[in-house]
C-alpha cells in the first residue's frame, strides 16, 4: 500500500500547532510562509479534510486537525528516535553492554547511575549478572563483562575503589542464639548455617571457593543473599549477611549478633573494565557515571 502523506508533511503541521501560526513555524523550519501554506493545502487536499483554520490572524489546527495529529505523533516520534539511534550506532555506541556485580554489593549502587545513564542513551540495552566468588574473577579474566564489580581487584586488571559491605551475623528471633548476650565463635558449632555457594566453576567442583568460618556440623547452601534472609527469617539459622540486605529487609524479628572478635567485617568492592582498551563508548561513559557516583557516596 502506498502512503499518500510523508513524515515531512506531518512534521510541519506539527511544527505549526507547536508554533502557534504558520508564521511562526516558517521561521522555526527556516521556510517561507508561502511554502508552509501550500504544503498544508497539499496534505488537505490528499487526506480530503480541512486541516488548518484562520482565527483572527493566526492560523491554528481544526479540530480534525488535532485528531489526526494527535495519532501521527508517536510515529514521528519513533521517526526521529530511529534516526538518533542510528546516528549513536554508526558512531559505534553498543547495542547492549553487559555488567556483572559481586553479590555484595548493594544494588543501590548500580541501579542509580543506571536510571540516569538510560536517560541519557536510548540505544544500549543492559544485562545486569550476579556473581559471587570464582564467578565474579571468571567474568572478567573471560572478558565475558563490559563493567564488572568484584571484591578483591583481579591480578593484571587495573579497578577503582567502589565501596564497602558489612558483613554481619543474624538469626531469627526465635533462634537459640538470639537472646544469648554474650557470644564467642564456638557457640555456632552446633547451629545450623546458611551459606551462599560459589557461582562459578560449576564444570570445575575442585576451583569453586570458600569465604569465612565455616566449622558448624550443619550446613545450608543456597544461591543467592535472598534466599539466605529467607531461611534465616524462617529460622533455619545463622548467617553472615550484607548489612544494607539486613537493613531492606526491615524485619524487626531479625536479631544482628554481637560475637566476641567478629561482630563484623568488611567487603571492599572495585569497578573494573575487563575488556581494556577495547571497552566501548557506552561501558566506558557508564563505567564514569558509576565511579563518580560511588566517589560522591563517599
Amino acid at each position: 500500500m502506498k502512503l499518500k502523506t510523508t513524515l515531512e508533511q506531518w512534521l510541519t503541521l506539527r511544527a505549526i500547532e507547536q508554533a502557534g501560526s504558520i508564521q511562526a513555524a516558517a521561521s522555526v523550519l527556516n521556510k517561507s510562509h508561502t511554502t508552509l501554506i501550500y504544503a498544508v493545502k497539499k496534505l488537505e487536499r490528499q487526506l480530503g479534510v480541512s486541516l488548518v483554520e484562520v482565527q483572527g490572524r493566526r492560523a491554528v489546527l481544526t479540530d480534525n486537525g488535532r485528531v489526526l495529529l494527535r495519532r501521527a505523533a508517536p510515529i514521528l516520534d519513533q521517526a526521529q528516535e530511529l534516526e538518533l539511534v542510528s546516528a549513536q550506532l554508526s558512531s559505534g555506541i553498543e547495542s547492549e553492554i553487559t555488567v556483572s556485580m559481586d553479590h555484595l554489593c548493594n544494588p543501590d549502587w548500580l541501579y542509580g547511575p543506571m536510571a540516569e545513564f538510560l536517560a541519557q542513551n536510548s540505544t544500549t540495552s543492559i544485562q545486569v549478572l550476579e556473581t559471587s566468588l570464582s564467578k565474579t574473577t571468571e567474568m572478567v579474566t573471560a572478558e565475558r563483562a563490559d563493567i564488572a564489580i568484584i571484591n578483591l581487584p583481579v591480578t593484571n586488571y587495573p579497578a577503582e575503589a567502589f565501596g564497602l559491605t558489612t558483613m554481619v551475623p543474624v538469626v531469627s528471633g526465635n533462634h537459640p542464639l538470639a537472646d544469648r548476650v554474650s557470644l564467642t565463635m564456638a557457640d555456632f558449632a552446633t547451629s545450623c548455617q546458611i551459606v551462599v555457594r560459589d557461582l562459578g566453576g560449576s564444570d570445575k567442583p575442585a576451583a569453586a571457593q570458600d569465604v569465612g568460618w565455616l566449622k558448624s556440623r550443619q550446613r545450608i547452601t543456597v544461591d543467592n543473599f535472598d534466599h539466605a534472609m529467607r531461611a534465616v527469617s524462617q529460622g533455619v539459622g545463622f548467617c553472615r549477611l550484607p548489612q544494607h540486605i539486613v537493613d531492606a529487609g526491615n524485619d524487626s524479628d531479625l536479631r544482628v549478633l554481637r560475637v566476641e572478635h567478629a561482630d563484623s567485617y568488611q567487603v571492599p568492592l572495585h569497578l573494573t573494565l575487563p575488556k581494556g582498551a577495547t571497552t566501548g563508548p557506552a561501558a566506558r561513559c557508564f563505567y564514569d557515571m558509576l565511579l563518580r557516583s560511588a566517589r560522591e557516596r563517599g
